[in-house]
């Protein structure tokens, strides 16, 4: 049975039932596209009996209630789209109308602290409640929709690579003829001017359109992996690009360990090799400095590994491209396709390597660790 200075309070609140939800209504945010907000009065309601239910019970299984009706709430809020603050606001006006009209009740100011007591840890907990779980269901949605964008990057990147595949397999057959055609112009008039320059840019071309190919295959078809030397492989490329190298007036430096020997796949790390020098080249002519230096080291590492470091001394890679770099797609060239480096990272992955790097004001390094051929 009920004390008599509870069973005031609650006829009380009872009697001002319709005058706090009616103050409560005309204050709160509510949104003009919100699709629950002819249910927002009705869970004010609800939130009112429970109020009404601690202040006349002396045990109540408060928590379950509250948290029934935080988790329903919170997820109509999600599925509005409102702000979670709008929410907080609305929720803090209910609790401050409330203790206006206790104030106006004629209670002892010892019970009515009780009372206060009571309501405060009532709003205190449902608020915690129904943050979590709006939290919890924004961020579900959050991952079905970053899930849903990989899963759409990646089938994009698959048929790219399809279509790409059968791009270069139709330009490559007609390339291959005109290279043919090429030597044996040179092979009959070795006086001819500009053939060795035409070979030349063509070979780059091939290169290039290599680079697409690798896009949608891990393995190259026809190829296998063999044995081969990496300072014989860099000398092959700095000849490849000499005429780059030549056109920018850059000086290249070489630190070389002795040479070893490694396993895989010798045109695609070529390629790589290609693709890191050529940007650092490019990067080079773009911001040329007094002395443009491209540096080539090899090193040894312990447990049957060589790093292969090259650095320039163009400008710093901003901080905030230094994590994206390897990604397919990212570039900052006008022309550039940003699918270089992100193709030299499949490689060297493919190789059981790691391919990093590291950009300061005074100097850009690639390295890439490779293990050695046991």
């Amino acid at each position: 049975m009920l004390s008599e200075t509870k069973s005031k309070l609650v006829d009380y609140l009872e009697s001002r039932k319709e005058d706090i939800l009616n103050e409560w209504s005309k204050k709160i945010i509510i949104s003009t596209n919100d699709p629950f907000a002819d249910q927002i009065r009705l869970n004010g309601e609800s939130m009112f009996i429970l109020i009404q239910n601690i202040v006349s019970a002396d045990e109540y299984d408060l928590d379950e209630h509250l948290q029934k009706l935080a988790t329903r709430i919170a997820t109509e809020r999600v599925q509005a789209n409102i702000n979670i603050g709008d929410f907080v606001f609305n929720v803090s006006m209910g609790r401050s109308i409330v203790y206006q009209q206790l104030t106006e009740s004629g209670q002892e100011w010892d019970d009515l602290q009780k009372t206060i007591n009571m309501i405060n840890y009532c709003f205190d907990k449902f608020l915690y409640f129904a943050v979590s779980a709006y939290t919890d269901v924004k961020n579900k949605i959050i991952e079905e929709k970053t899930q849903f964008i990989d899963s759409t990057h990646k089938d994009r990147l698959t048929l790219l690579g399809q279509m790409t595949s059968s791009f270069v397999h139709e330009f490559r057959n007609p390339l291959t003829s005109v290279q043919g055609f090429i030597q044996l112009i040179k092979s009959e008039n070795p006086e001819m001017k500009y053939l060795d320059i035409i070979s030349n840019e063509l070979e780059q071309l091939n290169f290039r359109i290599s680079q697409f190919l690798l896009l949608s295959k891990k393995e190259l078809i026809g190829k296998e992996k063999t044995s081969f030397y990496l300072n014989k492989l860099i000398e092959e490329v700095l000849v490849f690009l000499y005429p780059s190298i030549l056109d920018s007036k850059v000086k290249i430096l070489k630190d070389l360990e002795t040479d070893v020997n490694l396993f895989g796949y010798v045109d695609e790390i070529r390629q790589v090799l290609i693709n890191i020098i050529f940007n650092a080249i490019d990067v080079i002519c773009h911001y040329p400095s007094e002395e443009p230096i491209i540096e080539i080291k090899t090193m040894l590492i312990p447990n049957s590994f060589i790093q292969i470091s090259i650095s320039n001394n163009g400008p710093m890679i901003p901080k905030e491209h230094q994590k994206t770099i390897f990604e397919p797609f990212f570039t900052t060239k006008k022309l550039g396709t940003g699918l270089g480096l992100f193709v030299s990272s499949e490689i060297i992955e493919k190789h059981k390597g790691v391919l990093t790097c590291k950009s300061s004001c005074d100097q850009t390094i690639f390295s890439i660790l490779l293990p050695l051929n046991q």
